[in-house]
């Protein structure tokens, strides 16, 4: 009786030990591991580092990059990767602020038409890319050069003085509040929101299951019924409205909208989206992951500054950080493969 009892119970338990077992292989519980680290190397090397005044620095500019993030995890996750998201980053404040000062418009039909702008340029992407055949390394790679040329030919390369007048936009898209010593900018929320949304979406709807199944196998999603082409043109508008959206929050913020601003953007989103967990092959991805990632990248690029590394250093630190990373996701999936 007492031995029945026992089996009984060990079987109970089982699936919990299965499912601690799978999150501690999990690429975002190893990426999670590695941040904890980082942060508590950089507090030990510079007491500065975890000052009220540093944290509220790196959250100023983390929601800009991480809501990028959120849009290239979706679509990597279907199996594609866009390079043009740093240009539109650029583009977008460019056509609002030029727009406002030169063709009298007002500011919200001026973020609009600069939004419109984003969907057709992801709209092209995607159309080329599903429609066509090309690959989206080249595509977004091309309209990367296109994007950027424009965005410095309308401008002669001149940076524009961004909108600063005190407003219902200005509040929406760059304001700030304090909690306690800590200041912050709206676009945390903007971050925080999307993120609930892309959790939803990934984790939950039928549309994060086409997403993983395009993902894993397109020709085999298609038979099943899932509109593959449609569903990754859609990605492609979603992710470079993102980065015009970013591009925007980032140009309020600072009051200033530059063509080469989001100049090597794209990489280091590609960096935060895969250093968190999400796969460059497509069929698994991470919102949770994605949001470790651009902690940690964020982290790093601020703590070798404090504790004196030259700040031209930085790409080897992430370098060596998504190699390192790349590395162990790649273990961690071979291991999950044998068990």
């Amino acid at each position: 009786m007492v031995q029945a009892v026992m089996t009984i119970a060990a079987e109970e338990e089982m699936p919990g030990a299965k499912r601690r077992s799978s999150l501690i292989r999990s690429p975002q519980f190893s990426s999670l591991i590695i941040l904890i680290v980082l942060l508590a190397v950089f507090a030990i090397a510079d007491a500065n580092f975890l000052s009220p005044l540093n944290i509220s620095n790196m959250m100023a500019f983390l929601p800009e990059l991480g809501i990028i993030a959120l849009g290239m995890t979706l679509l990597l996750t279907a199996g594609e990767f866009d390079l043009s998201v740093g240009a539109v980053f650029g583009l977008a404040p460019v056509v609002v602020m030029l727009l406002v000062q030169n063709g009298e418009v007002s500011i919200g039909v001026a973020l609009l038409a600069g939004l419109i702008l984003c969907v057709a340029i992801g709209a092209i992407n995607g159309l080329i890319v599903t429609k066509i055949g090309i690959s989206s390394f080249l595509v977004t790679l091309s309209m990367l050069l296109v994007v950027r040329g424009a965005a410095l030919y309308i401008t002669q390369g001149f940076p524009l003085k961004s909108w600063d007048q005190p407003g219902f936009f200005v509040t929406l898209l760059a304001g700030s509040f304090n909690i306690g010593s800590f200041r912050f900018y709206t676009s945390l929320w903007w971050f925080v929101g999307l993120s609930l949304l892309a959790i939803y979406i990934l984790r939950y709807a039928k549309l994060g299951n086409w997403i993983s199944a395009i993902g894993s196998n397109r020709n085999a999603a298609v038979a099943r019924g899932v509109p593959a082409d449609a569903v990754k043109i859609w990605l492609f508008i979603l992710t470079s409205v993102l980065a015009g959206l970013a591009g925007m929050i980032s140009a309020f913020r600072i009051s200033a909208a530059s063509p080469v601003a989001g100049t090597g953007y794209e990489l280091e989103v590609i960096a935060m989206v895969v250093v968190g967990g999400t796969a460059l092959t497509g069929g698994r991805g991470t919102i949770l992951g994605t949001i470790v990632g651009a902690l940690m990248l964020r982290a790093i690029r601020n703590g070798i500054v404090l504790i004196g590394v030259p700040g031209l250093a930085y790409n080897i630190f992430v370098g060596v950080i998504i190699l390192a990373m790349l590395i162990l996701h790649a273990l961690l999936q071979k291991n999950a493969a044998r068990s």
